[in-house]
C-alpha cells in the first residue's frame, strides 16, 4: 500500500477540480484525477505532472454505476485504499431555471449528477475510505444552497439567479451531507461541505470574480482537517455556512 496519502478528485480535468488536484498534489499526495472525457483527463494529468504532482488518471462518469465500480477497483488496484474524497463534479443544467418555466427533465439531470452522483461515488468508495486512519470527505456544495442565505436576501435580492435546478441541487447535496454525517458519526470519517465562491469558470461563462485557485482553498483545508475537526458543516472562505 502507498505511503502517500491518496485523494480522489472527481470533475478533475479543469477548474475549480483541476486546481484541488493541484494544490493536494502540492502537498505531496498521490492525487486521482477524475473525469469523463479521456483527452482533457490526459491533458489535465500531463499538466499536473509536469508540475511535480504524483496524479493518475480516473476515469469517471458520476451518473453511471458501471463507470465508478471501475474507478473504484482502479483505485483498489492502485493504493487499496483511499484516504480522501473530492466530490466537486457538477453541472448546472443551463436555462432557463425559473421555477415556471423550467423543464422538468433539466432539474432531473442537475440532480442526477450533483446529488445522486455523490451518493453513487461516495458510497462505492466507501470501502477504500475506511481502510484510512483520517478519511476525509469534502463534497463541494454553494452558497446558492443556503435556505438560509436564500431567505435572508428576499425575493428578487442576492444569492445569485432564480434557480430552479442548480441552487435546489445544492441544497440537497447539503441535506444528504448531514445524513452522512449523522449515520458516520462516531467513526473517523469527516465530511463537511464547501462553497468556493463565485468563481471565474466554464461552469459560469467565466462571469466570477475569483479564480479557481483561490475557489480551491476551501476544499483543501477540508480535506486535512485534524483528527478532531469538524464533521457535518458547510464553509467557505469566511467561515461556517448557515444551512
Amino acid at each position: 500500500m502507498s505511503e502517500r496519502t491518496i485523494a480522489l478528485v472527481t470533475g478533475a480535468n479543469k477548474g475549480i477540480g483541476y486546481e484541488i488536484a493541484a494544490g493536494l498534489g502540492a502537498l505531496g499526495w498521490s492525487v486521482g484525477v477524475g473525469a469523463r472525457d479521456p483527452e482533457r483527463l490526459e491533458e489535465a494529468v500531463g499538466k499536473l505532472r509536469a508540475a511535480g504532482v504524483d496524479a493518475f488518471g480516473v476515469p469517471l462518469d458520476v451518473t453511471d454505476d458501471a463507470s465508478v465500480a471501475a474507478a473504484a477497483r482502479l483505485l483498489q488496484e492502485r493504493g487499496g485504499r483511499l484516504d480522501v474524497l473530492v466530490n466537486n463534479a457538477g453541472i448546472t443544467g443551463g436555462r432557463p431555471q425559473e421555477p415556471t418555466v423550467v423543464d422538468p427533465g433539466l432539474v432531473r439531470d442537475v440532480v442526477e449528477t450533483n446529488v445522486i452522483g455523490v451518493i453513487r461515488v461516495t458510497n462505492a468508495l466507501l470501502p477504500l475510505l475506511r481502510r484510512s486512519a483520517s478519511p476525509r470527505i469534502v463534497n463541494m456544495s454553494s452558497s446558492v444552497g443556503s435556505m438560509a442565505r436564500q431567505e435572508a436576501a428576499g425575493p428578487g435580492e442576492g444569492q445569485g439567479p432564480i434557480s430552479a435546478a442548480y441552487a435546489p441541487s445544492k441544497s440537497f447535496l447539503n441535506a444528504v451531507t448531514l445524513q452522512y454525517a449523522k449515520e458516520l458519526h462516531g467513526s473517523n470519517i469527516l465530511i463537511n461541505a464547501g462553497c468556493p465562491g463565485f468563481c471565474a469558470t466554464d461552469l459560469n461563462g467565466f462571469r466570477g470574480y475569483r479564480t479557481a485557485e483561490q475557489g480551491a482553498q476551501v476544499a483543501i483545508r477540508l480535506a486535512t482537517l485534524p483528527d478532531d475537526g469538524p464533521s457535518g458543516k458547510f464553509f467557505d472562505d469566511d467561515g461556517e455556512v448557515p444551512w
